[in-house]
């Protein structure tokens, strides 16, 4: 029996490689996939859908969603509700569109993928340069395979633990395209065995693929760092400090020490740290935008922004680091008819060569893989390896972002400083209830700087959560549960 390809967003990267008499021998609305992998041109279609699809699932709410959930942030006044279910706790609830969302986009990419490699492995090319061609892009698709069930499993399991991954349940591991299948879920550690065996195949089809600062096109350093963060979440600290450290000596993506530079990368997309970005052009090759943070209006020239960094976030970056007046900026606010001056997050301003209009709209290319993530990795992963060297790496990325080494540190106080620093490199990447999450960390939102600018109440500012709270693992959404028989026994607890 064929299969038909019902995916809209499928459908429209194939339409210009038909013409009208092509499309009639089949249903109006699908194409039988084995008209649409003939030719290498065929092939490299499907690969700029691979990195399309890959660029709509970065930032957003694949990016805030994890930290409007925990502790940096406090809804303002005017925030709307937007995102309140998450901000809330008792409100996240497994019909959420949050969990909905993502889950979908996640799984309609596997499976696209799974689709995709299927009909590559069928393609017949006698070119010796087309089949390196095609090697590249099955490369391309087990690395992003890999990359979404690594997200799939960060929010809906619970953290690695080498001790009980055997027993403890993952998310639903589907490796062929079929959209009538009803699978269960696998175990944790099948669901890493799968990311690991596609990382695996990605290493071996990318080899090739030399890395380079500001790259958006997967490579072989882009599969690395992938590899070095699995393997950190994993707890296989000796793989993880191997890929991380391996990243660092290489040298192609220096550590930014001044204010201005640091900046560009932030506002202009400079891409001197950044190992992979999301290619992105204005107007029609945009992705999603970190655009909670400013809520910025040309008329009146002032900001209403659905959440508000608290103090104590704002407290965590000396004056002497870069980063402070990177991420944060003073700005006029005006909430409920009232104007304030507050702190905002100011690092996802909108980069003006990506502007649609006289304004920003907050577009960037989305910062997937930094050096400076690996600096931390190599950190932690080295703190808990014996006879390990964290101070090292941790100096490094320090000192470039003009703060002093610390010296003389051991046992839970280096541990502290690692994940203070983590803290303050990657806010608001979306990392920090995945964090707090491995670390069995729970929180307080503490310190607001200004209760009266904020949405009062017992689930926002004062709000404290113990790491034991089943909502550190989000809910397989209610829909899911409610079609496919094989998980109605296997939600997660508390939901």
């Amino acid at each position: 029996m064929k299969k038909y390809i019902k995916s809209l967003l499928i459908l429209s990267i194939l339409l210009g490689s038909f013409t009208a008499c092509d499309l009639e021998r089949f249903p109006y609305d699908a194409i039988e996939t084995g008209q649409s992998f003939q030719t290498i041109k065929d092939a490299e279609n499907w690969n700029n859908g691979v990195y399309s699809y890959f660029r709509a699932r970065q930032y957003g709410i694949y990016t805030y969603s994890q930290d409007v959930q925990v502790d940096q942030l406090n809804a303002s006044l005017d925030y709307g509700n937007r995102n309140g279910e998450l901000h809330r706790w008792s409100t996240f609830l497994a019909g959420s569109y949050t969990i909905r969302d993502i889950w979908r986009k996640y799984y309609s990419a596997i499976n696209n993928i799974n689709m995709i490699l299927d009909e590559y492995s069928k393609m017949e090319l006698e070119d010796a340069e087309e089949k390196a061609l095609l090697e590249k892009f099955k490369g391309d698709a087990y690395f992003a395979r890999a990359f979404y069930y690594n997200e799939l499993a960060l929010r809906w399991a619970k953290a690695y633990n080498p001790a009980s991954a055997s027993s403890d349940l993952g998310v639903p591991v589907v490796l062929t395209f079929d959209y009538t299948v009803m699978p269960a879920r696998e175990t944790l550690d099948k669901v890493y065995e799968q990311i690991l065996s596609d990382l695996t195949q990605a290493k071996t089809l990318l080899a090739g693929e030399a890395g380079e600062a500001g790259a958006n096109y997967f490579n072989i350093d882009v599969v690395t760092a992938l590899e070095a963060r699995v393997k950190l979440y994993m707890q296989d600290w000796t793989g993880a400090y191997a890929a991380a450290n391996s990243l660092i000596n290489g040298g192609k993506y220096p550590l930014i020490d001044n204010e201005t530079t640091l900046k560009q990368m932030w506002t202009d997309d400079l891409g001197q740290e950044v190992i992979f970005q999301s290619f992105v052009k204005q107007p029609e090759e945009l992705g999603n935008a970190n655009s909670i943070y400013l809520g910025y209006n040309g008329t009146s020239q002032k900001y209403t922004p659905d959440f508000i960094p608290s103090q104590w976030v704002i407290d965590m970056y000396d004056d002497e680091d870069i980063r402070k007046s990177v991420y944060f900026e003073e700005k006029p606010v005006y909430i409920q008819g009232q104007d304030y001056t507050l702190t905002l997050v100011n690092k996802f301003p909108g980069n003006p060569d990506l502007f649609t209009s006289a304004n920003t709209n907050y577009q960037h290319a989305p910062k997937v893989f930094r050096i400076a993530e690996m600096y931390l990795i190599a950190a932690e992963a080295a703190y808990h390896i014996s006879g390990g060297d964290a101070l090292t790496p941790l100096n490094a990325l320090r000192e470039k972002r003009g703060l002093d080494g610390l010296t003389n540190l051991s046992g839970e106080a280096l541990l502290q400083e690692i994940k203070n620093e983590r803290f303050r490199e990657l806010a608001f990447e979306g990392f920090r209830l995945f964090d707090l999450k491995r670390w069995e960390e729970g929180f307080e939102r503490k310190d607001p700087q200004n209760v009266e600018v904020l949405t009062p109440g017992e689930d926002f500012f004062g709000k404290k959560v113990s790491a034991s709270d089943n909502k550190f693992v989000w809910g397989l959404p209610s829909n899911d549960i409610s079609i496919n028989p094989n998980l109605r026994d296997q939600q997660n607890p508390g939901w």
